[in-house]
């Protein structure tokens, strides 16, 4: 017997399941992942292309995050480079190999120098491109792989997330919804990160601390904007 038969027998005796119990639950189970249970929407977040973008900026900014709004992906790379400047770091980032981020025009910044891959931990400032958004609360929406790595969301001081306007979504349901819908069933990614604002934490003396956990500031560009 395996370790993980093992495990699951210890389960089924401790729950006093039986064989005769299986099918049904198979059945069930099987329902659920066809017809996932939707949650209470807020209409908070039940609003147009414009109002959404708004919405998601205004909740960011709220959670402690930085928001800048780029016309195209080409107006990216100058954005980049004057965060870098304004808070005085140095022009180098890494990113995955995410195809979206690939195809912005890195080297229109000559002074940049971009890095492709994870970090393990020495990199002071990551780029990630975000699956999708929520605007009811200023969320991104990460799945990890190669193209976008976890280690980028949480070993930088820095982590600079790209997202498309038309992905910000009025609630976590439609994320899930485009989520299921680009991977397929049975073909989700391994882990998906959602992230409001900076690390932070109060546990000590409750007095709050950025980049307790994570990155200590979270910069957003949103591409397309309004309208867009």
């Amino acid at each position: 017997m395996s370790g993980r038969d093992a495990i699951l027998s210890r389960i089924r005796n401790a729950v006093n399941a039986s064989d005769d119990e299986d099918d049904p639950r198979r059945v069930a189970v099987s329902a659920r992942l066809d017809f996932p249970p939707r949650g209470v929407i807020p209409a908070r977040g039940q609003l147009g292309h414009d109002g959404r973008i708004e919405l998601f900026s205004k909740m960011a900014e709220k959670a402690a995050a930085t928001v800048d709004h780029a016309a195209s992906a080409a107006d990216v790379p100058a954005l980049v480079s004057a965060y870098l400047r304004k808070r005085n770091l140095g022009a180098r980032l890494r990113m995955g190999s995410d195809r979206r981020l690939r195809a912005i025009p890195w080297v229109d910044e000559r002074t940049l120098q971009v890095m492709i891959g994870p970090t393990e931990g020495s990199d002071e400032v990551t780029v990630s491109h975000a699956l999708g958004a929520i605007a009811e609360t200023g969320t991104l929406a990460l799945a990890s792989g190669r193209d976008n790595p976890t280690t980028l969301n949480l070993l930088s001081e820095h982590h600079i997330v790209v997202v498309d306007a038309a992905d910000i979504a009025g609630d976590m349901e439609t994320v899930l919804d485009s989520l299921r819908e680009g991977y397929g069933k049975g073909h989700m990614p391994r882990t998906l990160n959602f992230i409001t604002g900076p690390s932070r934490s109060g546990d000590i003396e409750q007095t709050l601390l950025l980049g307790a956990h994570g990155p200590r500031a979270l910069h957003v560009i949103v591409v397309g904007g309004k309208g867009g």
